[in-house]
């Protein structure tokens, strides 16, 4: 039987399926569709999800594929001043841009390597839950697992079948997105991929935002100042786009071809729960937010990050299902706290700002200027400053430890770490080299945050009573 069912094969779900066949469980991923859309999409990787996957060997194959980029860093709600990832000890400061449908296909190689399965063209039309597990009708299939993921986007099915409610907020515009070609352009179409305010043009009621994707090829968002979001499901138009482009980049910038196109809004929803039974929720499934500052596809890879080993965990035995109830402690609040900072976006960078919005911008610009504000708000849109709320009294633990070897976490287990000597050798500890600024010992979770750690006189019950000692265990 099915272990694992993750209904959607987008970078939620597939990140899933990646760390679930990593620890040995029988994972099937089910998509909708036929096909991969290639649509560049959501193709920002931030600095705390380049360091997860570089932790489980997938960062160099995705970041052969990426585009070529500045290295300049992430944006606050479009404002001039790039936000700086350096001070905050990372190898990774700059986001990486990279189509979506390529992050997938690196990703779906890897799962089927290591024994997940993909089945497209395999909706999710029922499911049931029991004590025992979930079934799910997909496609012409009934399937049985202990667990069922929905990662299957805004629109999730799985979520509107258990007839779950999305609070949260409508949305208050609709956008255009489209991968575009272009047959010429004028001097004021952007040459290279540099910080998003170098990008993006307005023109009376008119905003685009073109993002150089190489040769005629460029990455096309943009959309009329105050069109409701019911206008989302309207076709988007050869017509509309050309239209835009004469009129913010001038009648030089001539449209040759769209390749693929949709539209988005910009509602902010939250579920209540992220698990009902055996039933658990991910990525937009869970949480959907203004597109400000490339957080929607990292914050469901992260989620991901954190599912994966403890689900794998309890369906081994090797923790109780306790463990896996933490997901939604610490995972609702992070979800949260992006729809947060989004919705504080949408606020300044509204393309037709009233004349209080123009002055606070320049306000709030030079704030960031200022290096204590732009670390904290570098820290929020990079991932690299979050933390969970977990036991112990060291001030690391909750937090990401930077500055190890990450292949010491290619196998997706905790590993424990003695740094300085002062752990019993009986304990089995990797020894190594002191760190600057890391504590003598050291338990990380399989997600690089610190479950336990000691500077002198180790509290050694503490840690044998952490539940990721009984996957250290486990794993030997």
């Amino acid at each position: 039987m099915t272990e694992v069912i993750v209904a959607g094969a987008g970078p939620t779900g597939l990140t899933l399926a990646c760390e679930l066949a990593l620890a040995g469980v029988e994972t099937l991923v089910v998509e909708r569709l036929p096909d991969r859309i290639q649509q560049t999409k959501g193709g920002a990787i931030q600095p705390r999800t380049q360091e997860l996957l570089e932790l489980r060997g997938l960062l160099e194959p995705i970041q052969a594929r990426a585009m070529a980029r500045e290295p300049v860093g992430g944006h606050f709600a479009m404002l001039p001043v790039p936000l700086d990832c350096t001070v905050w000890d990372t190898a990774h400061p700059y986001p990486l841009s990279i189509p979506q449908w390529e992050i997938e296909e690196v990703l779906e190689e890897r799962a089927t390597a290591l024994g997940g399965k993909v089945l497209r063209d395999t909706p999710v039309t029922a499911v049931e839950q029991s004590d025992d597990g979930v079934a799910v009708i997909a496609g012409d299939r009934r399937i049985e697992a202990r667990y069922l993921v929905a990662c299957d986007g805004g629109h999730s099915t799985v979520r509107k079948l258990l007839g779950m409610p999305f609070p949260g907020r409508p949305g208050t515009f609709t956008a255009v997105l489209a991968d575009v070609r272009l047959s010429s352009v004028s001097d004021l179409v952007p040459k290279t991929l540099g910080h998003i305010s170098t990008l993006t043009r307005e023109v009376d009621d008119r905003w685009v935002m073109l993002a150089p994707l190489g040769g005629d090829r460029y990455r096309f968002t943009g959309g009329v100042a105050g069109e409701e979001e019911s206008a989302k499901d309207r076709p988007v138009t050869f017509e509309e786009i050309a239209e835009a482009l004469r009129i913010v980049y001038g009648e030089q910038t001539v449209l040759a071809a769209v390749d693929n196109a949709s539209r988005f809004g910009d509602a902010t929803r939250q579920v209540d729960s992220y698990r009902v039974g055996n039933v658990f929720f991910a990525g937009d499934a869970a949480h959907i937010h203004p597109p400000f500052g490339g957080q929607g596809l990292n914050l469901g890879m992260q989620d991901a990050f954190n599912l994966g080993w403890k689900m794998a965990a309890v369906l081994q035995g090797q923790a109780s299902t306790d463990l896996v109830d933490t997901y939604h402690a610490e995972r609702h609040p992070a979800g949260g706290w992006v729809l947060h900072i989004t919705q504080a976006q949408r606020a300044l960078a509204n393309p037709r700002p009233s004349a209080d919005v123009i002055e606070l911008r320049e306000v709030f610009t030079d704030l960031m200027r200022l290096p204590e504000a732009n670390r904290h708000l570098a820290g929020l849109m990079s991932g690299l400053s979050h933390s969970y709320n977990v036991p112990g009294d060291h001030p690391l633990v909750g937090h990401r430890v930077a500055g190890l070897d990450p292949s010491l976490f290619l196998a997706g287990r905790p590993v424990l770490l003695d740094l300085a000597g002062i752990l019993p050798p009986d304990l089995d500890a990797t020894r190594a080299e002191p760190v600057d600024g890391l504590p003598h010992a050291i338990l990380v979770r399989p997600d690089g945050y610190a479950a336990w750690a000691a500077d002198t006189n180790p509290d050694l019950d503490t840690l044998t009573n952490n539940p990721c000692w009984s996957l250290l265990q486990g794993s030997r």
